[in-house]
């Protein structure tokens, strides 16, 4: 393992992905969680480009996982670079097979998402994490250590990989509501 991303970069990638249509709730793909991916393979080497090309399609987007274009696979690109909640940052990424391996510090925040348009709720998250994950073009294996709005990121799309929307870490039905602006 090493420490960070390891001097990984988007070339990696092979150059720029395609933008995919989003999946919504009620999707099927959303809820079912996926499997470990070949983080070597040419298709999850171009679901990766895909991924941080749609992500960045998007704004206000920070993370995208592969579920929420349709394939089950356990894989996310993030990237909170410029967003005002941001503390540690590590750019644009996209791991494959990520685990949560650390967690503290946990905090309430309000979250929303692609894949559920005209919601935001509030989700108790750890503020602190550390994440092992693999690097798709290099099977690099890595672990980051992050913290604040990043961590909640990788956690939100690491539960995306499992088949867990954030209506589903919600306290309840008082903690959910109408989305009042969209990016």
């Amino acid at each position: 393992m090493t420490g960070a991303l390891g001097g990984w970069t988007l070339d990696a990638l092979g150059g720029p992905g395609r933008i995919l249509p989003v999946v919504t709730a009620p999707a099927q793909v959303l809820s079912g969680g996926g499997p470990e991916v070949d983080p070597l393979s040419d298709e999850v080497v171009r679901l990766a480009a895909d991924l941080v090309a749609t992500m960045r399609s998007a704004p206000g987007c920070v993370g995208l996982a592969a579920p929420q274009v349709g394939v089950a696979a356990q894989m996310f690109a993030v990237d909170v670079t410029g967003h005002p909640k941001s503390v540690t940052l590590h750019g644009t990424f996209v791991l494959c097979n990520a685990k949560l391996v650390e967690a503290s510090r946990w905090r309430l925040g309000r979250e929303g998402c692609m894949s559920v348009p005209d919601l935001t709720g509030d989700v108790k998250r750890a503020s602190r994490v550390t994440v092992e994950g693999v690097l798709p073009g290099t099977g690099q294996p890595v672990r980051l250590a992050t913290d604040g709005f990043e961590a909640r990121a990788l956690q939100h799309e690491i539960d995306h990989c499992a088949g867990l929307l954030f209506l589903d870490r919600v306290a309840g039905a008082h903690a959910i509501y109408q989305r009042k602006v969209y990016l």
